[in-house]
């Protein structure tokens, strides 16, 4: 007679199953997430395997794995030995021979390391990893009859430095471009003061002549030039005070919104801000020789806050930035419009925005393109049409 299943077993095989189903899951989210780390890098997103505040620590953690490999190779825990193999009926000659191997195992397991921590860069480090497992696997089969292989902890080690190597030289390459760009920003910064200054000077010395003017004609009984005079100094005034304003505030500034369809395409635009008198200065200067087209304005927005008005905009398209590593580069997967909508949410109404880009030279350089292509095309039809005309002949 078959006994019934108790109650509480039933209980405890359900729980199992929704225990192995909640585990399978588990295992599909790590592998889906570890496909979109790989994806990530080869879009050239990297994630840190081992995030570290600088280089700096990076180097130290790397002097701290160069130490316990060399910790690990005189203690001889690098290789894993069989105390059990011998040759010739001894002990101790086996000793001898796997003593004698496991330095020929260490010293080509090691070089293969070397060249791979040598070479290893952000874009290759599974590769590197798995070749040096690779590595590590033949090796061991080379020695499977002396039952001898590289240790775990060892491998796990230099693994472990390989990545951290990985790591270090992204480490590196970022701050070396925090610190162009930071140079970048403080040259943007002293050509703003350096043109306020002069603005000022200029205005002091306009102001200097009408005021000498002025003074030339006082008791003259020329009324209306003296009123006009006054209304002009009184100009200039405002004008001082306004560029007054703008050196002590350096929050106040142009915001700018520009694209480069013919640099980017189209769908992509770029949220900056400049303190510069004439904002185009540095429009025409992002439109410099690094890129085949000049920008196209969109607006070009002034505020008391223009640092506070950029922000909020780049925190409205956060989750559209291109480039999701590095902030600085302020460009966004966004069309104009939708900076226009956002803009005017933030700053109120807006006086002027240009929702078409004009990008002139790009058009014009693909209109000639299709021109040329036209032409290629129908001078290929005439050279058929002549040689079927010969061959009827």
């Amino acid at each position: 007679m078959i006994d019934p299943i108790r109650p509480d077993s039933v209980d405890l095989i359900r729980e199992n199953r929704e225990l192995r189903d909640r585990y399978d899951e588990a295992l599909e989210r790590i592998e889906m997430l570890e496909r979109d780390v790989d994806a990530l890098h080869d879009v050239g997103v990297y994630t840190y395997r081992h995030p570290l505040e600088n280089a700096v620590a990076y180097q130290e953690a790397l002097d701290f794995i160069k130490a316990s490999v060399r910790q690990h190779i005189a203690e001889g825990r690098a290789i894993e030995v069989s105390t059990r193999f011998t040759f010739d009926n001894s002990l101790a000659k086996g000793r001898k021979m796997t003593a004698d191997l496991a330095k020929l195992m260490l010293r080509a397991y090691n070089a293969e390391a070397e060249n791979c921590v040598r070479y290893v860069k952000a874009g290759n480090l599974a590769a590197a990893e798995k070749r040096l497992t690779g590595a590590a696997s033949s090796i061991a089969r080379y020695a499977s009859m002396m039952e001898m292989h590289i240790s775990e902890e060892y491998h796990a080690l230099r693994l472990r430095e390989l990545a951290l190597t990985a790591d270090y030289q992204m480490k590196v390459q970022e701050e070396r471009e925090i610190a162009r760009e930071e140079r970048a920003r403080l040259r943007e910064e002293q050509r703003a003061e350096k043109e306020l200054r002069a603005e000022r000077e200029r205005l002091e010395k306009e102001r200097a002549h009408y005021a000498a003017v002025l003074e030339a004609l006082t008791g003259t009984g020329r009324d209306d030039e003296r009123y006009g005079l006054q209304a002009k100094i009184d100009e200039i005034d405002g004008r001082i005070a306004d560029n007054d304003y703008r050196t002590a505030n350096i929050r106040a500034g142009y915001v700018y919104i520009i694209s480069n369809v013919g640099s980017f395409g189209p769908g992509i635009v770029k949220i900056g801000m400049t303190r510069r008198l004439e904002p185009m200065d540095r429009v025409r200067e992002l439109g410099d020789a690094s890129v085949p087209f000049g920008f196209d304005v969109h607006a070009l927005f002034f505020s008391d806050d223009a640092v506070g008005v950029e922000t909020r905009l780049h925190h409205a398209f956060a989750s559209q930035r291109v480039n999701r590593v590095n902030l600085r580069r302020e460009y966004f997967y966004a069309t104009p419009a939708d900076v226009k909508t956002a803009l005017a949410e933030i700053a109120g109404n807006l006086l002027e925005f240009a929702d078409e880009a004009e990008a002139e030279q790009y058009r014009a350089s693909e209109a000639m393109r299709a021109s040329e292509a036209g032409g290629m095309a129908g001078t290929g039809a005439r050279h058929s049409l002549e040689r079927l005309k010969r061959a009827d002949v």
